[in-house]
This record gives C-alpha cells, sequence and structure tokens, in this order.
C-alpha cells in the first residue's frame, strides 16, 4: 500500500529522519464541523503538534489519491465541500474512494490504517466511534479497527452520544489497552468522567511510551488507547451533556436516523441544545489531544 501514499515534504522529511509526527483525522473538516469553524480547528490542531516540536500529519484522500500531509490550500478546499461530496473513508470505503477518483475524508479507522501504512505511531482525534445508543448492532467500525491495528491513538474516549459502557466492553473484547492520561477512569468525551475504569493510569508521556515500546515487543496487532480528560475549562457538567444528549438520541430515534448519518446528526443537535458549548468543548479537547500525543511522539523518536 505504501506506494499509494503521497507524502506532504515535510512529512516525508520527518519520517525518514526519524523525527516525531502525529497523524491527524479529516472527517473532523468535513462532516463534524461547520464552515469555517472546521479549518480553523484543523490549522489549529496542527499548530498544536508543532508547539511541541512534532510535524502533523493529516490524513485525506484527494481525486483518488491517499494524501498523509496536507498543505492550507488543501485544507481550506476540504473544509468548503458540499455536503455529500466527499466519501467518509473507514477501511470498508477507501478502495472505493481510490478506485473511483473520490475525495474522501478519512475516520478513525481510515486514519489508523493510513497511519500504519505510513509508519507514524501517534494518532491524535477527538473521540472514537462506539456503541449506539439502543442500537446495540450499530457498532463502528472504529472498535474493530482499534482491534487489529498497531498504532496509538490518543483522543478523550469515545463520543459520549454513544453507549460508553457496551463501547468499553467492546474494546475490552478486542484486546485493546485503554489507559487513562492523568485519570482513572474513560472520560465521557464533553466531561471528565465516566465512571467506567481504564486498565491503567499513566501520567506522563514517558510512561505511554514505554507501555508503547512493550507492545511493540511483543507484536501485538492491536491499538494502544489514551484516553485524555477534556480541558475542566470546556467541560460541560455530566448532567447537562446527558440531557442534551438523551433528547438528541430520542429525536434521531423518532426520525428514524440511523447508520453512519447518526453521529454527524446527533453531534449536530447536541451542540444546538448546548448552545454551542459542546462544540467549545469539541474544538478544546482536540487541541489538547493533539499536543499529548506530539509529546508522546517527540519522547518515542528519542529512543
Amino acid at each position: 500500500m505504501n506506494q499509494l501514499l503521497h507524502f506532504l515534504p515535510e512529512v516525508e522529511a520527518a519520517l525518514r529522519a526519524g523525527a516525531a509526527v502525529v497523524a491527524l483525522e479529516s472527517t473532523l473538516i468535513t462532516h463534524g464541523l461547520p464552515f469555517p469553524r472546521n479549518v480553523e480547528t484543523a490549522a489549529a490542531i496542527e499548530a498544536a503538534v508543532r508547539e511541541v516540536g512534532a510535524v502533523p500529519a493529516t490524513i485525506a484522500i484527494l481525486s483518488g489519491r491517499i494524501h498523509v500531509g496536507l498543505t492550507a490550500a488543501q485544507l481550506s478546499y476540504l473544509g468548503q465541500r458540499p455536503p455529500g461530496t466527499v466519501r467518509k473513508c473507514s477501511r470498508r470505503d477507501l478502495p472505493l474512494a481510490l478506485a473511483l477518483g473520490e475525495d474522501g475524508a478519512t475516520t478513525v479507522a481510515g486514519t489508523m490504517i493510513v497511519a500504519r501504512e505510513a509508519g507514524i505511531e501517534l494518532f491524535a482525534t477527538g473521540g472514537i466511534g462506539g456503541v449506539h445508543r439502543g442500537h446495540p448492532f450499530d457498532v463502528s467500525a472504529d472498535l474493530r479497527e482499534l482491534g487489529r491495528t498497531p498504532v496509538t491513538v490518543v483522543c478523550s474516549g469515545a463520543k459520549s452520544i454513544l453507549d460508553l459502557a457496551a463501547t468499553r466492553e467492546v474494546l475490552e473484547t478486542n484486546g485493546v489497552t485503554v489507559v487513562g492520561y492523568g485519570t482513572d477512569e474513560m472520560p465521557a468525551f464533553y466531561s471528565p468522567t465516566s465512571g467506567l475504569p481504564v486498565d491503567a493510569r499513566l501520567d506522563t508521556p514517558a510512561q505511554v511510551a514505554a507501555l508503547v515500546r512493550a507492545r511493540r515487543r511483543l507484536d501485538l496487532q492491536s491499538a494502544t488507547l489514551v484516553t485524555v480528560p477534556v480541558p475542566a475549562d470546556a467541560a460541560l457538567s455530566p448532567t447537562a451533556a446527558e440531557s442534551a444528549i438523551v433528547q438528541a438520541t430520542q429525536e434521531a430515534d423518532a426520525a428514524g436516523i440511523h447508520g453512519p448519518a447518526a453521529t454527524p446528526w446527533l453531534l449536530q443537535r447536541v451542540l444546538e441544545l448546548t448552545d454551542g458549548a459542546s462544540l467549545e468543548a469539541n474544538t478544546a479537547l482536540l487541541r489538547h489531544n493533539a499536543g499529548i500525543a506530539a509529546r508522546i511522539a517527540r519522547v518515542l523518536s528519542e529512543e
């Protein structure tokens, strides 16, 4: 697959030099946030990686070509594409986007696949997909990918519009090591706590790097999930977040909104119900997670 990857020169040079690189997804640009907030946030996430001395590599598909690292013009192009014109790419969708010469935005699963092929260990995102509330057979492909693709994913847990307890169980079943970065429980995306346990608490980039090295020595073909609480000044109270999510979920069920359309619809509805507070939390945790991932990548690059 490597011959299919088109590297931004800065990213390629960093990888050849063994420098710190952090992979970033692109669905937040095309499916997660409105324009121009999407492009501004993508630029801010890349800046957070650079501030720590690492190189950001936003991954996307443009005209059927997989790009590892995007220019500012390419980020802006994706951010302004009309709804429905960019394929949301998980594992099943990558060959379709390539064969049909389409534009594609990579999900957590899609980004993991490309990052692995590119030789990028660290991947920062907001929240992973999971098991949908009230629909136990509607399970994100992210969970399967986490069980079979050995990269380190830094996030704020699963998106809290999901069934977090069921998602945690599937992660365990799939053999995914889940650690709390500075926390004893898995964060709930918009809120710092969920009541769900992690496998271990780690408090420094060096501790996470040691875990990554141990996974490599064992040659385990599964991901390491590093869960980071949303910054306190941007967090929603658990009560406010849950109230908005329950209402949004009930409305989605009543309207028959399920499958791939459910997550973006629910996130938008929660944004409306929280008067924009969920968007502030989302963008804050994205920047924060990118910085944490960059610090871990820096430690690994120094080995």
